[in-house]
């Protein structure tokens, strides 16, 4: 068994190399109905427009999860138990924003992977079928303790989507219509605009959620290497994660906007038609040779998602749970996953998400708008909780934030809040 060190007396040389992981996690788990589906539906419904809004996002979201394994790494605590130093209601609160959003996120991230695994397959399953073995088969793996193994695979599967998605891209600039419009004025935010820019906000690049989620996969990635990670180390594994999917994001939109807008053509609603629409994308720029080389990455990064998501809620939710009972100790391993409430946690998510996407099973828009639009109205609160985390007496004071990132933080939070009311107020208080 590794033998773990306390922060204060951590190596100061760096070892970046066993850092690097928890940032290719979270990178696979964004790369995923963020980019495949809300994305290209940008570029393909308003062209240029919404690259801007793509930008805006990821950087109104950057200090709400870099707080996160920046803790992780301060403190050999993960999130969970800075809530619980904030006050039981902020454990109670995170536990409400968790369980509200939880069955929508599965089953969204699910029916998309379904929608690929039926394009590339055919349809020897329903569409139904598919998301039940792909939950299955997902919640089987972490449960046996696996997990770990897309630790390794995921770093060669999304460099792989990367350099496909980069020169599908690069050959889809000339497609391009240039002089479109930029931004959109004052008058293009009608209704449906706004709704949709608050689902692309949402999972641009991903739920806020995962900053919970990443500290935990810090303290667990530390626990599998031996080495406990400086701040400097874990801020550059999540800066090449974070700034790689803001990049794929952008990618995304142009080849949406490339391929799909003005073309006339039509967003399949379902989830296999759209499936075949996004490796369309790349097909018509790299050719018709890439096709089952582009959907097996396509899959595999969206089965990464699923793995991730599937771990991620029962893993919050074993700690939250275990935070009501004591703190949470620096030196502690990855109890999670013998504890009796993963498996609850994971038995209750399977079972719950598959019964929200019978509900939505012929409708992928509605399903992942849902799941989008929860992600984007719980975001400003995360970020505040997260906010308040990074700046608690047990943080030292060299590995907080400086003031002109706590500003930024500020700045972040107010923004989202702003745009979260204004989005209540349009869906429920207008005529």
């Amino acid at each position: 068994m590794p033998v773990m060190t306390s922060p204060s007396t951590a190596s100061p040389r760096p070892n970046l190399l066993k850092a690097l992981g928890p940032g290719f996690l979270f990178a696979g788990t964004a790369v995923g109905v963020s980019h495949l589906v809300q994305s290209t539906r940008a570029g393909a419904m308003y062209g240029l427009a919404m690259l801007g809004l793509v930008v805006v996002a990821n950087v109104l979201k950057y200090p709400g999860f870099n707080f996160g394994p920046r803790y992780a790494a301060a403190t050999g605590t993960s999130l969970l138990e800075a809530y619980r130093r904030q006050g039981k209601w902020a454990l109670i609160l995170y536990g409400v924003l968790t369980v509200g959003t939880m069955f929508a996120v599965q089953a969204a991230v699910t029916i998309v992977t379904a929608g690929l695994a039926l394009a590339l397959f055919g349809n020897g399953l329903s569409l139904m079928m598919y998301a039940l073995v792909i939950t299955v088969l997902g919640a089987g793996i972490n449960g046996m303790g696996q997990f770990r193994l897309l630790d390794r695979v995921i770093k060669v599967i999304v460099v792989t989507l990367t350099i496909a998605t980069l020169a599908a891209t690069t050959l889809a600039l000339g497609q391009i219509d240039w002089s479109s419009p930029w931004i959109l004025g004052a008058s293009d935010w009608d209704p449906k605009t706004v709704f949709f820019a608050a689902a692309l906000v949402g999972w641009m690049p991903t739920a806020l959620d995962i900053a919970v989620w990443h500290s935990l996969w810090t303290l667990a990635r530390r626990d599998s290497t031996g080495h406990r990670p400086s701040v400097r180390e874990v801020l550059v594994d999540f800066n090449i994660g974070y700034i790689g999917t803001a990049l794929l994001a952008l990618c995304y939109v142009l080849l949406g906007a490339g391929v799909m807008f003005g073309s006339g053509q039509q967003l399949a609603t379902t989830a296999g038609g759209f499936a075949n629409q996004v490796i369309d994308l790349y097909t018509q720029n790299l050719g018709e040779w890439s096709r089952p080389v582009i959907g097996f990455c396509a899959l595999t990064v969206m089965c990464s998602t699923v793995l991730t998501v599937i771990d991620g809620f029962p893993r919050a939710l074993s700690g939250l749970v275990a935070r009501f009972q004591s703190p949470e100790q620096p030196e502690a391993g990855d109890q999670h996953k013998s504890s009796k409430s993963y498996w609850g946690a994971l038995v209750i998510l399977g079972v719950g998400s598959l019964l929200v996407l019978g509900q939505f099973i012929k409708n992928l828009k509605g399903m992942v708008d849902l799941a989008t639009v929860l992600s984007f109205l719980t975001a400003p609160i995360l970020a505040w909780m997260n906010h308040r985390a990074i700046l608690g007496s047990e943080v030292p004071e060299a590995a907080r934030p400086g003031r002109g990132m706590q500003a930024y933080s500020w700045v972040s939070i107010a923004c989202l809040a702003a745009f979260a009311l204004y989005y209540l107020k349009l869906r429920f208080l207008s005529g």
